[in-house]
């Protein structure tokens, strides 16, 4: 049910306005931030849902000349240079600026939650036709893949071409060096450490790029017989770990620039160089991304050399709690398994499998970047929810 408004008020000599709705409670906006999103079409394209007044025609300390309820769904306000603006209730609310509000927008708009496990994942499975052409599995699946960092995805063609239809899909496939697939599998003269049959430790994928991709597909085409299992680590259940029983290694990782570097031909030729943290922490100091790979990790690391020794001794028990027995999943993908996966949090690795004459595992790859993905998610919630 629409929100009704019982009053509305100026406050604080004009530069905030007081909405009192039905229910008893109350929101309060300040009049700069009322006045910088007007709704009318001289202040805002709605065709395009874009502001249009410039941001050097607004005044930082406007005050309201005049505010009034033009019903109980609507607050209409006059400015000293006599412009008009109106807001909608149901509008207003949804951009209250109290804790409780902002917290419900942050879930509707980003869904920040996480569901954290370890050895005990219970892996999600859904088949891979209902997320191609039913709305609501593709909805589960990306709300799923977004709260549990990993999602199996069964029954595909154990063939190449598959994950450009989940490209599709979702919207687009991020290109890369390599391509916009790529195919996992023993190749002489390998220019990449995955293109062997070695065992690949954890690692995120390309943290040697400055926005390193989102989302990772990893689908097996065909599997070896013996060895080759896919091994995932929640790399935010072990930061969580990590940085309770050692805040001083965390601490390193969360700030120490390391150098890493990818040289080669593939796609085309490259040469990509990059300073990233281990773990990357938002304002509250919570892990956001893990930028973690071995094997691209430069010979070159730019930090004072007393500095070293604490830095490596913070990454190996970082290192020790992913391979740790609670926290790491092991699981043999089948050929026409799909696997989705949050590059920026589940940490990937692969047991070693025999070599031969013929290629024996094949995995195709692709990427995706979150922003592609929770752009589909938003727009799926809307069709399937029928909510803004």
């Amino acid at each position: 049910m629409s929100p009704g408004i019982r009053k509305v008020e100026a406050l604080d000599a004009g530069h905030l306005v007081r909405v009192e709705w039905e229910d008893g409670s109350d929101s309060r906006y300040p009049c700069v931030w009322l006045r910088d999103n007007c709704q009318c079409p001289h202040c805002f394209l709605h065709s395009a849902r874009a502001r249009k007044l410039l941001f050097e025609d607004l005044d930082v300390n406007i005050v309201v000349k005049e505010v009034a309820l033009a019903d109980r769904k609507k607050i209409s306000i006059m400015w000293p240079d006599e412009h008009a603006s109106e807001y909608e209730a149901e509008w207003l609310k949804k951009r209250c600026f109290s804790e409780e509000a902002r917290a419900e927008m942050r879930e509707a708009l980003f869904l920040p939650e996480h569901q954290y496990w370890g050895s005990d994942l219970q892996l999600p499975k859904m088949p891979f036709e209902e997320i191609m052409y039913n709305d609501e599995s593709a909805y589960r699946w990306l709300c799923t893949l977004k709260k549990v960092g990993i999602v199996i995805l069964t029954g595909a063609a154990a063939r190449q071409g598959e994950l450009i239809k989940l490209g599709h899909r979702i919207g687009f496939l991020r290109l890369t060096f390599y391509g916009p697939t790529w195919q996992v599998q023993d190749k002489a003269d390998a220019n990449n450490v995955a293109y062997t049959t070695g065992k690949l430790c954890f690692h995120t994928d390309y943290p040697v790029l400055q926005h390193p991709p989102g989302v990772q597909f990893l689908h097996c085409i065909k599997q070896t017989a013996t060895g080759g299992e896919t091994e995932v680590v929640d790399g935010f259940h072990a930061c969580n770990k990590l940085k309770k029983q050692n805040p001083q290694a965390y601490q390193i990782l969360s700030s120490t620039a390391v150098d890493y570097t990818d040289v080669g031909r593939d796609y085309c030729d490259f040469a990509v160089q990059c300073k990233q943290r281990i773990i990357d922490v938002d304002a509250r100091g919570q892990a956001v991304r893990i930028n973690y790979n071995n094997a691209t990790r430069d010979t070159v690391f730019d930090i004072p050399a007393e500095k070293v020794r604490p830095f490596y001794a913070a990454l190996k028990e970082f290192n020790d709690l992913l391979n740790s027995a609670e926290l790491k999943f092991t699981h043999k993908l089948k050929p026409g398994d799909i696997m989705t996966f949050d590059n920026w949090r589940v940490l990937h690795g692969r047991q070693s499998y025999p070599s031969g004459s013929e290629v024996t595992r094949h995995l195709e790859g692709a990427y995706a970047d979150w922003d592609v993905v929770m752009s589909r998610l938003r727009l799926l919630r809307k069709r399937v929810l029928n909510r803004d």
